[in-house]
C-alpha cells in the first residue's frame, strides 16, 4: 500500500469502508441530501482500484430479472445512466450517457428453463419492462448466425438493456462526492470497536494508528465485506470468486449486434463493436478464493468458453484472443442478493454488500436507498427492504431465478 493518509477530524458522522462503486453511490447520495450536513468519511485501501469489481465489470445492465424488485433496481439505474448530467446538477463536465440497447437474450434448452423464462417474463412486464419471448424460428430470422438445435425458447429486451459507460459513472459519483465535501482517504480500517453493550459502533482504528469516532459505519467493501463485518463480530455470507473475461477478434464479424447472449451452459458473450466481441463465464468448480488471488486459469478458454462460443455461432470458430482479465464477485453464498440496512443488533452498523455480480447496474438505486434508510431510517423512494440483513437469520431467502 502507499503512503497512507491521515483523517482530517477526530470524528465523522458516517465512516464508509470502501470506496469503490458501492462506496461512492451511498456517499454521493448522502452528501446530496438536502437534510443532512454532516460529515462523511470513506476510507479506501486502494484509490486507483485496480483491482476492485468496479473495474472488473463488463459494464452491462439488465431488467431480466425474476423479483420485481431487482427489476426496478435496474430501471431506476437505467433512468440515472441516461440522464447522469441532469442529477449531477446539469454539470457541462459531466458526459451524456446512452446505453447501447443490443439486450440480453436468454436461451432455453429444456421446457422446464423455457418455462422459467416464461414466468420471468411475467413478472418483468407487470414492473414495466419490454421483455419479448421469442420461438427458434424467431430467434433464426432476427439472429441467423446462431445454431439453434438445442434451443426451445429464447427471451429478450432491448430497451435500457445493453452496455453503459460504467467507469464514467463512477467517476462522476465519486468526484460529485467529493464536490459535496465527502473526505476520501487512502487508508485501511483495522479494527472496530463498540460501546459496552455491543449495540453501536464508536470507532474504527486505521492502518496508520488514529481512531476515529463515528456515527454510522457503512460496510461497502465489495468481496472483502466479511473481513470488515468480523471486525465488528458479525457474520456475513460473503466471499470472492472469480469471473473471467476475454476480449475476441472474429475473423468474419456478424453482420448485426450480438446481443449479450447467455448460452443454457453459463457462457456469455457480447458485441463490443469494430468486429470484436467479449466473452465470460467460470469455472465449473466454483469456490470461493483468496481476496488476492487474480491468476487466469488459461484452460478455461480452451476446454469451456471458446467451445461453446464455436459451437452456439460457428461463425466464431476462428476468432483470436486479444486480451483477458480475471475480476471478482462479491458472491452472496446465502441467495446471490445484496445484503442491506442496518444490523438487528448493532443498530448503527450499515450493509451495501453481496451482489453476485450485478453491483455495478444496481449502484444508483443502491446508493440512493442506503443514503434514505440511513439518514431517515425508512425508504423515501423505492422499498428495498426485502434485501436486509435480518433476512439472513430468518433464513428468508429471495428467490432470484436470473443469475449469471
Amino acid at each position: 500500500m502507499s503512503k497512507l493518509q491521515a483523517p482530517a477530524h477526530q470524528n465523522y458522522d458516517v465512516v464508509i469502508v470502501g470506496g469503490a462503486i458501492m462506496g461512492s453511490s451511498a456517499a454521493w447520495f448522502l452528501s446530496n441530501d438536502a437534510s443532512f450536513d454532516g460529515r462523511i468519511l470513506v476510507v479506501e485501501r486502494d484509490p486507483t482500484y485496480q483491482n476492485a469489481s468496479t473495474m472488473h465489470t463488463n459494464s452491462c445492465i439488465r431488467q431480466q430479472f425474476s423479483t420485481s424488485l431487482n427489476v426496478k433496481v435496474s430501471q431506476f439505474g437505467a433512468d440515472f445512466i441516461k440522464n447522469l448530467r441532469d442529477y449531477m446538477g446539469g454539470d457541462d463536465n459531466v458526459p451524456k450517457l446512452t446505453i447501447q440497447s443490443f439486450g440480453y437474450l436468454y436461451l432455453a434448452d429444456t421446457e422446464s428453463f423455457a418455462e422459467t423464462l416464461r414466468q420471468n417474463q411475467k413478472i418483468q412486464l407487470a414492473a414495466g419492462a419490454a421483455t419479448r419471448l421469442l420461438g427458434r424460428d424467431e430467434i433464426a430470422e432476427a439472429y441467423p448466425f446462431y445454431n439453434l438445435d438445442d434451443v426451445v425458447l429464447g427471451s429478450i429486451n432491448t430497451v435500457d438493456e445493453g452496455y453503459w459507460d460504467g467507469t464514467a459513472v463512477f467517476d462522476c459519483l465519486r468526484r460529485g462526492a467529493k464536490r459535496n465535501g465527502v473526505e476520501y482517504l487512502q487508508n485501511e480500517v483495522v479494527s472496530i470497536t463498540k460501546n459496552a453493550a455491543g449495540t453501536g459502533v464508536e470507532s474504527v482504528t486505521l492502518a496508520s494508528g488514529e481512531v476515529v469516532a463515528c456515527g454510522k459505519l457503512l460496510n461497502a467493501s465489495g468481496p472483502r465485506a466479511v473481513r470488515t463485518s468480523r471486525m465488528a463480530g458479525i457474520e456475513i455470507p460473503v466471499e470472492p470468486r472469480k469471473r473471467f473475461t476475454w476480449i475476441f477478434a472474429a475473423e468474419k464479424p456478424l453482420d448485426r449486434e450480438l446481443p449479450l447472449t447467455i448460452d443454457p451452459s453459463g457462457v456469455h458473450f457480447r458485441e463490443v463493436g469494430g468486429g470484436t466481441y467479449m466473452a465470460g463465464g467460470h469455472a465449473d468448480v466454483d469456490p470461493g478464493v483468496d481476496y488476492d488471488d487474480f491468476a487466469m486459469d488459461f484452460s478455461i478458454w480452451e476446454n469451456h468458453i471458446w467451445p461453446t462460443i464455436a459451437t452456439r455461432i460457428p461463425q466464431f470458430e476462428a476468432i483470436k484472443v486479444q486480451s483477458e482479465w480475471v475480476g471478482h464477485y462479491a458472491y452472496n453464498t446465502f441467495d446471490q442478493n445484496a445484503i442491506l440496512g442496518p444490523h438487528d443488533e448493532v443498530s448503527n452498523f450499515f450493509f451495501i454488500n453481496g451482489f453476485s455480480g450485478h453491483g455495478l447496474q444496481q449502484s444508483p438505486a443502491m446508493g440512493r436507498g442506503t443514503a434514505e434508510i440511513m439518514l431517515h431510517g425508512t425508504y423515501k423512494t423505492l422499498d428495498l427492504s426485502e434485501f436486509h440483513f435480518e433476512r439472513i437469520g430468518q433464513n428468508r431467502p429471495v428467490s432470484e431465478k436470473a443469475v449469471i
